[in-house]
């Protein structure tokens, strides 16, 4: 009877789910018509793109610094270039000081310095970490200041069991945890002079020679005491530790010189093709302009693959090869986060549809650039959380498999394979706080991973191809580009590609119910089945949300018996 009742109870389920399931696919062809597609590959440039990726990691663009500012002042003066008014491209600033608060978030202070060293006085004399070499050598954040005094190993450092029964004060300390953490115990609690870090994990042994990004990050009531901290690399961190666990007496001297913290701005850069039939609806493209000077993949790829994007699309339509878009294209070059936050704080009007706002939705570029071939990487394409759940992922999804399977196109030089993949969602980036609750804003990240340069000084143009830079530039113009000017023949067509693609989501979701329900003890079977029931019942939510999202573009009248989102039937 227990088999019976477990197979007749997954039956229920199913028919619940399943009542009568279409048998319908959708064909290979594209979304959108061939000879928008065949345009957008003809303008889009990988190799214009590594230009400007070439162009943006001169610039140390830590978020609030001066470096960031003159790499923002560099993507609009591309925009001047283009011939856009001062009404279509422009920088919004925002003040930084470390006490601002834009939502929950404090801004990080402005940043300034000149140079910064580290030397080895004792037991030889030798210069560790150089300012002008390696820019992320110098802890970001760091205040002017220089010290002569001995080495002290305090492990990882981010701990108050780390220092017990040892004397830092007036010391500089070596510790192989995050910069802005070891800081913040060794010098503003336990009064060390400076910090000396580097990393010690399975990424730092497999790549010695490599400086990895730090920064001290101070907190609104600490900003009146930071000094200064320096990254080095993990063969010359284990070789002072050596030393000291030998025995031997180790001073070193550090020096960083210039403004330091100051007051400075996070600087958006915004651009917009308006739209000719609906401007009031946007969608937006946006990618993070910081990080340390190179820092390429890490995010000058996608910046520049943006900045690639919109020159390719004005050039476009000013030559008359394609329509103005029917909905507003909107452009952001951010620092990551802190600038996102502090944009959307100036502009409330940004919300999704579910709230009453006109952002349909956002495709956020980071880390676009990784060469399969260097990184062994892929570019992962992250989909929307399902309490957000729209057509995007679908469209987004249906590019990504239509570049794939067409072989008739060659990109640049490259010869190598599309590798990508679908992912749940995750964070990370900027496409975070688009999906905020407050904000709901359908937004999905395209971005290389798994990528050992992150982060480090190894994240040279280098390792940024072209060809991939290209495909991921296709890939979100096409599908963006499609959701600009869908037509209503096009949004029944997506409407029974999303209830094609639902139903294979639904099926999934049915497995992982059923399976519980089976491998349940007897005891727990109602439970299972109610738990199941849920599981189907948020799954069928997400999916009908998901189509209903197309209400917002379609710009038919709804038939009988159907409503737009947010009306009553």
């Amino acid at each position: 009877m227990t088999r019976i009742h477990r197979a007749a109870m997954v039956s229920v389920l199913i028919a619940w789910v399943f009542p009568g399931m279409a048998t319908a696919q959708p064909d290979d062809s594209s979304l959108l018509d061939d000879r928008t597609f065949s345009l957008l590959q003809e303008a889009l440039s990988g190799d214009r793109a590594k230009e400007f990726v070439n162009a943006i990691v001169n610039h140390h663009r830590v978020q609030g610094s001066r470096g960031y500012s003159n790499a923002a002042r560099y993507v609009l003066q591309q925009f001047h270039n283009l011939g856009f008014a001062q009404n279509k491209a422009w920088i919004e600033s925002f003040p930084a000081d470390g006490k601002i608060i834009y939502q929950t978030w404090q801004s990080p202070p402005g940043w300034s310095i000149e140079s910064g060293e580290l030397r080895m006085i004792q037991p030889q004399k030798e210069i560790l970490a150089n300012f002008a070499d390696v820019p992320m050598s110098v802890m970001s954040y760091s205040n002017p200041g220089k010290v002569q005094a001995e080495l002290v190993d305090v492990g990882e450092g981010n701990s108050n069991l780390d220092y017990e029964g040892r004397d830092v004060h007036g010391k500089l300390v070596l510790a192989t945890g995050y910069g802005g953490d070891v800081h913040r115990l060794a010098v503003l609690k336990y009064g060390a002079a400076a910090v000396v870090c580097f990393p010690e994990d399975e990424q730092a042994s497999g790549h010695p020679d490599t400086t990895r990004y730090t920064g001290l990050w101070p907190r609104t009531e600490e900003l009146d005491h930071v000094t200064f901290g320096f990254n080095i690399t993990p063969a010359q961190g284990n070789r002072l530790r050596d030393l000291l666990r030998s025995g031997t007496r180790v001073v070193l001297e550090g020096e960083v010189t210039g403004t330091g913290l100051e007051f400075g701005s996070l600087d958006v850069v915004v651009a917009v093709i308006p739209g000719s039939s609906n401007p009031e609806q946007e969608l937006i493209f946006v990618a993070h302009l910081d990080h340390p000077q190179q820092s390429a993949n890490n995010n000058a790829s996608g910046a520049a693959a943006i900045l690639d994007i919109v020159r390719s699309l004005k050039s476009l339509i000013s030559e008359g090869r394609i329509p103005p878009p029917q909905r507003t294209l909107r452009f952001l070059w951010v620092p990551e986060f802190y600038g996102t936050i502090a944009y959307i704080d100036a502009h409330p009007e940004l919300k999704g549809p579910e709230l009453g706002g006109q952002v349909l939705a956002a495709l956020n570029l980071d880390m676009v650039g990784g060469n399969p071939g260097l990184l062994h990487t892929r570019l992962n394409i992250t989909w929307t959380p399902s309490s957000i759940s729209s057509a995007l992922p679908d469209v987004v999804s249906h590019f990504a498999e239509f570049l794939d399977q067409r072989s008739s196109r060659s990109f640049g030089n490259g010869t190598s394979s599309f590798n990508y993949r679908v992912t749940p969602f995750r964070g990370g980036s900027d496409h975070v706080v688009f999906n905020d609750g407050m904000i709901r804003i359908p937004a999905m990240r395209l971005g290389h991973w798994p990528d050992y340069t992150h982060h480090t000084s190894d994240d040279t143009p280098e390792i940024v191809d072209p060809v991939e830079l290209e495909r991921s530039e296709l890939i979100a113009a096409a599908s963006l580009w499609y959701l600009a000017n869908l037509s209503e023949k096009q949004s029944l067509e997506l409407t029974t590609l999303v209830a094609v693609n639902a139903q294979e989501r639904l099926a999934s979701d049915m497995h992982r119910a059923a399976r519980s329900l089976l491998s349940a003890p007897v005891d727990n079977l109602e439970e299972a089945y109610n738990s199941g029931k849920q599981i189907i019942r948020f799954a069928l939510e997400r999916e009908q949300q998901a189509l209903n999202s197309i209400l917002y573009f379609a710009p038919f009248q709804p038939l009988d018996g159907w409503s737009r989102p947010g009306t009553k039937v």
